[in-house]
């Protein structure tokens, strides 16, 4: 079992805001020192570009850039040349959809996914609607808006060729069966790519045992610095695919003529100056997630948010949208405040949620709300801190929510 107080000493965070309840990690997660002191490093004893210089502190650069390819390869069990650094998930997705259809797919072919994806797992999709004539089909979710295999299933055609989900979804939690779902697509020739930010911060994700063809993260979310992402493929169909950007280093040869040679992957998706010290603190916060071990995480934030769940369900002035998943966060509103209201509330008593449709508009369509409150956990929270936030929600009511704006 996790020592979580050994734990929150590592953040400077809660140090520095002793009172704070943070549960917004779903949105972005706090940073332990060991990352802020590889990004500060950077900046104070060998700040260079990379794969540009002679020099000795160029040369380190490339030493822990390139090393941070390693770290994820095992963070994630695959192969170094598979890892490609982009600016976030929405960037390694917004790839993925390029890619997709310049390389892979033609007109009238069909990408499967569902109504329960972040905007950045639709929105790049639907471009390929209008500038390639991909069509877009959703599987249908079942009646606690969860995707299962069986309606996969029965959703999968001739005419589906790439499939783009979630492996955890971003408001409700779903654990969608990934390693089923891209058994069932490569049985009809289709590619599987697969939205990981909000299961690689909480689970171990290997990609070989899911069988996938593509996988995006965030380092943001996984307690690494903004601006850093990544993109995870199979290494043939990374050599296949076209690069979204182009620009420096990512190049062999270019001449006036018009004509390029582009690198090999991954440094040919890699244009430009990267984010170095971003990168340097990925690395560095994926070495600490593997020091506390992914399992370890996994277990204590499930029983976490199973105690969180069973105190909301005991109040009598909240509806809990995700009652029956194990995962993930709690969603919810307090019935008869609007979710922002409620949100400012609880944040006048420092506890820290989202409120909104958390880019996720199609889904709150489908549950039939335009908002709710999201209280996202990770490794480090509390049940104390549980209590405070179950505290603060059974005393918000309509007159004290809208009281704090006036």
């Amino acid at each position: 079992m996790l020592d979580v107080e050994k734990i929150r000493a590592d953040f400077p965070m809660f140090r520095n805001n002793p009172d704070l309840v943070y549960f917004d990690s779903a949105a972005t997660s706090l940073k332990p020192q060991c990352v802020i002191d590889a990004v500060t490093d950077f900046y104070t004893h060998h700040t260079s570009n990379v794969h540009r210089g002679d020099y000795a502190i160029a040369a380190e650069n490339d030493r822990l850039y390139d090393g941070t390819r390693s770290i994820i390869a095992k963070f994630i069990n695959c192969d170094p040349k598979e890892v490609v650094f982009t600016h976030n998930v929405s960037a390694s997705l917004n790839q993925v959809a390029y890619g997709l259809a310049r390389n892979f797919l033609k007109p009238g072919d069909v990408l499967l996914t569902s109504e329960a994806e972040h905007a950045s797992n639709l929105l790049p999709f639907f471009r390929l609607q209008e500038d390639y004539g991909i069509h877009i089909e959703y599987v249908p979710l079942d009646k606690e808006a969860n995707l299962t295999v069986e309606n996969f299933r029965k959703a999968m055609h001739p005419g589906v060729k790439a499939v783009a989900l979630a492996q955890v979804t971003n408001v409700l939690g779903s654990v969608q069966p990934i390693k089923e779902i891209a058994e069932i697509a490569h049985e009809n020739g289709a590619l599987v790519a697969v939205d990981g930010a909000q299961s690689i911060p909480h689970m171990k994700v290997d990609v070989k045992e899911l069988g996938i063809d593509f996988l995006g993260f965030s380092a943001h979310k996984m307690c690494g610095p903004d601006g850093v992402g990544v993109l995870w493929g199979r290494y043939d169909l990374l050599q296949q695919m076209d690069p979204i950007f182009l620009g420096g280093d990512m190049n062999a040869r270019f001449q006036s003529c018009g004509t390029m040679q582009l690198k090999e992957a991954p440094t040919k998706f890699e244009a430009g100056t990267p984010n170095i010290e971003g990168v340097i603190g990925l690395g560095a916060a994926a070495k600490y997630l593997m020091s506390i071990g992914m399992d370890n995480i996994h277990a204590y934030e499930k029983e976490l948010r199973a105690y969180f769940l069973s105190e909301m369900q005991k109040l009598d002035n909240v509806e809990v949208y995700n009652p029956d998943n194990e995962y993930g966060p709690i969603d919810f509103n307090v019935k008869g405040v609007f979710s922002q209201d409620a949100a400012g509330y609880l944040a006048s008593r420092n506890i820290a949620v989202r409120s909104g449709n958390h880019c996720a508009k199609i889904l709150h369509d489908v549950i039939g709300t335009d908002s709710t409150i999201r209280a996202s956990l990770y490794f480090y929270n509390t049940k104390e801190e549980v209590d405070r936030c179950v505290a603060a929600v059974k005393d918000t009511n309509l007159e004290n929510a809208v009281g704090i704006f006036f």
